[in-house]
């Protein structure tokens, strides 16, 4: 999607500008290297077990590297279902309604989710002639692809999660939660069930073998 300049003031506001500069580059993805940083990985402490000792992923980190601000309120509340009711008794597609001018079709809709391409193809370009409720509508589009699909993104890779509407509400308030704790905390959990994921394939296969050795015998 592209980052107009009228948009970037938003992402300012929000915090998520330097983040979304990232995002307008590519970075090939060392598969290898991420199994590997997973392997040395210590739940208990929280830190990778290195050869030349222990490190760990700090909020400083998180600061320097993608530049999301670590002061603030912290995020929470997560939305069941699309069709649930949320802030003043309205429902989830009002509020998306309200939010970016239309509803989804019904067939881009999964659970909690909404899939990306609708977000892509509708608001890929702002309008030249764009009033400043509809750059508001641009910038919401923009943020929520961006954390979806890159801060917070999941195994799907092409699902944007309806949790982040409360916050998309007043774009000018954005900018008071503690975007980079959240992000670390992800992290966090994304690695622990990767481990675990991992402590479970190697289990069955364990007991795959051991179940053909003993058919062989």
């Amino acid at each position: 999607m592209s980052m107009h300049h009228r948009i970037i003031l938003y992402l300012e506001r929000a915090g998520l500008y330097h983040l979304a500069r990232l995002n307008s580059h590519w970075f090939l993805l060392d598969e290898s290297l991420v199994s590997a940083f997973i392997e040395r990985w210590r739940p208990e402490t929280h830190t990778f077990n290195m050869p030349f000792g222990e490190c760990i992923v700090t909020l400083q980190d998180v600061v320097f590297q993608i530049g999301l601000p670590v002061n603030g309120e912290a995020l929470s509340g997560c939305l069941g279902e699309f069709e649930k009711f949320i802030e003043g008794g309205r429902p989830a597609q009002e509020w998306f309604q309200d939010l970016f001018g239309e509803l989804p079709p019904s067939n881009k809709v999964k659970q909690m989710t909404v899939h990306f391409i609708l977000f892509h193809e509708r608001f890929r370009m702002l309008p030249a002639d764009a009033t400043e409720d509809t750059v508001r509508i641009y910038a919401r589009a923009y943020i929520m692809m961006l954390l979806s699909t890159q801060l917070f993104g999941d195994k799907s890779a092409n699902r944007v999660h309806i949790q982040w509407l409360p916050y998309l509400a007043n774009l000018d308030d954005m900018g008071r939660y503690s975007w980079g704790s959240a992000a670390l905390e992800r992290l966090y959990r994304c690695i622990l069930n990767s481990i675990r994921s991992s402590l479970k394939f190697k289990i069955r296969n364990t007991r795959r073998h051991i179940n053909m050795d003993n058919r062989t015998r």
